[in-house]
């Protein structure tokens, strides 16, 4: 069969694997900037130790063409770590490498993915006798030289479990209890064994830009630079977001929901409707101090930003009804009314409009009509038309009182371009919103935020705009891009970063979008995105406890019956 490589053809051979073909047409490389990772067919991925021919079977008399193969009519699309699923398969092969060090240097540590800091995530590391920095990267370079190949192997499902349970990892146990399937994929290398729910590099040599850091109870792994891979990234301080992500952690212990098997456990026994009762008792108590915090201060501004499907709407509604109680009178705003005419933007360089980038706002009005407000003026606040794609004026004037805090929502909220020259600091508080969820799948594999807020859109957008799982994901990539544009720079500035995740939510939101999410097919673009939601939802027991969520819940704002949206 001939497939088709960034231009080159070549006829694939019986039992030569993507990266045989790869150095064939001389496509490999030492940069991690040019270096094939993996291997993109239709919809899937594919490492590239993936045979794309097999050799001819017992019972048949010619060559067994993969379904994949025929799928993508021979084209191959080279992943890098430019690409997010290449990224996503360096970092998958990270993770084997780290667990394989500590395995072989302390057997009996119990280490868990704990949270990401920037372009690095920090590992928690328990039981482990006179624990080294040093002496862990020596060894992670050690296994990096053998260039050890990595090969995904199946077993049966009841062995795997048993083997881990016996092993000491009962967390990974306790998560196959809930595997529906009869076997585990899983990658070894002599008494270890592990998986990341993705594919990997097609050795550990791969794994060629990295470093390791000390840090309070484990360490900090660092990844390449994304826009210059063959360098480190730069590790900023995050105290705030570190702060936060403990506060998770706090609340996984307070609500006995650390893990998947956890929730499952607690849906199982009945006890989800506590546990909903919990996580929102617990967002009311956050929202009531926010509350505290912006009247002490005496500020008569809010601005409140975050990345898409973090909660900002009803994030700015329940806060402001923490303010009426304490005798305020708060004015929501939204940065969206202050779009210019669509028709006055410049389309960026692939001839589509940007619309995450600042430029697409009036900041320059939004900061007078602010200034103005805050000395007392009268202001006539625009609105936007997003049917006309233009901005109109209806007469909606404002002025504040003395009891008046506004509150403004947008994803540019907290851009320094957003505020006054010479405004007095203690008017502005800064609110950042994100569902930094700190439930992990097993000690090993987190769920990452973008999972959740992928989750959550899919669902509102299928639920109240009768869009497509394709459709939301074929915009993903450009609303992350935003984000880490817009939005990641400014959030350690936040006087208060805003955990809106809830831990019970995941069995919820299956209910909703598992049906959506089946029925994309490998031929999609989307497939492999979709298939990497999908492996974590198969591991979630499914809850029907909607009639027990309140409706000023962050999470009515996606599955519908929030009251805020009611009028």
């Amino acid at each position: 069969m001939y497939l088709d490589m960034e231009g080159k053809r070549i006829s694939a051979k019986p039992g030569q694997s993507m990266l045989d073909l790869i150095r064939e047409l001389d496509l490999d490389s030492g940069s991690l900037k040019t270096r094939p990772l993996a291997a993109k067919l239709a919809g899937e991925v594919f490492t590239l130790n993936y045979i794309p021919v097999r050799e001819q079977d017992a019972c048949a008399d010619r060559p067994s063409i993969r379904r994949a193969m025929v799928a993508s009519g021979g084209q191959v699309h080279l992943l890098r770590y430019g690409d997010e699923a290449g990224k996503e398969c360096y970092l998958r092969t990270a993770w084997f490498v780290i667990y394989l060090a500590l395995r072989q240097l302390w057997r009996e540590a119990v280490c868990k993915t704990n949270c990401t800091l920037g372009s690095s995530m920090y590992v928690e590391v328990k039981n482990a006798e006179n624990f080294s920095v040093s002496v862990l990267k020596e060894r992670i370079a050690e296994l990096v030289r053998q260039d050890i190949p990595l090969i995904r192997r199946r077993v049966p499902l009841q062995e795997a479990a048993d083997r881990y349970a016996s092993d000491g990892q009962t967390d990974k146990a306790r998560l196959l209890k809930w595997r529906a399937q009869d076997y585990f994929d899983e990658y070894a290398y002599e008494d270890f064994a592990d998986y990341y729910y993705g594919e990997m590099m097609p050795s550990t040599g791969y794994l060629t830009v990295w470093d390791v850091l000390a840090a309070d109870g484990g360490f900090v792994f660092v990844y390449p630079d994304d826009q210059d891979p063959d360098t480190l990234a730069k590790v900023p301080s995050m105290p705030n977001f570190f702060s936060v992500f403990s506060e998770g952690e706090r609340w996984c212990t307070l609500m006995e929901c650390e893990t998947v098997a956890d929730l499952n456990d607690l849906t199982e026994g009945g006890k989800i409707r506590e546990l909903i009762r919990v996580n929102e008792a617990l967002h009311e108590k956050r929202y009531s101090q926010v509350a505290d915090m912006v009247c002490q201060r005496g500020a008569r501004a809010v601005m409140l930003a975050g990345p898409s499907s973090s909660g900002k709407t009803t994030s700015a509604n329940r806060l402001a009804t923490q303010l009426r109680v304490r005798g305020k009178k708060p004015i929501l705003m939204s940065l969206d009314d202050y779009y210019i005419d669509r028709d006055k933007i410049a389309p960026g360089p692939d001839g589509k409009l940007d619309l995450e980038h600042i430029n697409t706002l009036d900041c320059d009005l939004f900061r007078e009509d602010l200034a103005k407000l805050l000395a007392g003026e009268e202001i006539e606040i625009p609105t936007f038309n997003f049917l006309t794609g233009r901005r109109e004026w209806r007469g909606h004037k404002m002025k504040l009182t003395p009891d008046s805090v506004i509150i403004v929502e947008g994803l540019h909220g907290l851009n320094p371009a957003m505020l006054p020259k010479d405004v007095e600091p203690n008017l502005i508080f800064r609110l950042y919103v994100s569902p930094l969820l700190p439930l992990n799948l097993d000690n090993h594999n987190r769920i990452p935020t973008s999972y959740l807020r992928l989750l959550r859109r899919i669902v509102r957008d299928y639920e109240s705009r009768g869009a497509s799982v394709q459709r939301t994901i074929s915009m993903w990539d450009s609303v992350r891009a935003g984000e880490k544009r817009w939005i990641f720079p400014y959030q350690e500035n936040a006087d208060v970063i805003f955990n809106s995740s809830t831990l019970y939510e995941l069995a919820v939101l299956k209910k909703h979008i598992f049906p959506l999410l089946t029925a994309v097919q490998p031929e999609d673009a989307c497939y492999e995105q979709v298939r990497g939601i999908v492996k974590i939802l198969n591991y979630v027991r499914e809850a029907d406890v909607d009639d027990e969520i309140p409706p000023t819940s962050l999470v009515r704002e996606f599955i519908g019956g929030n009251s805020f949206y009611r009028k």
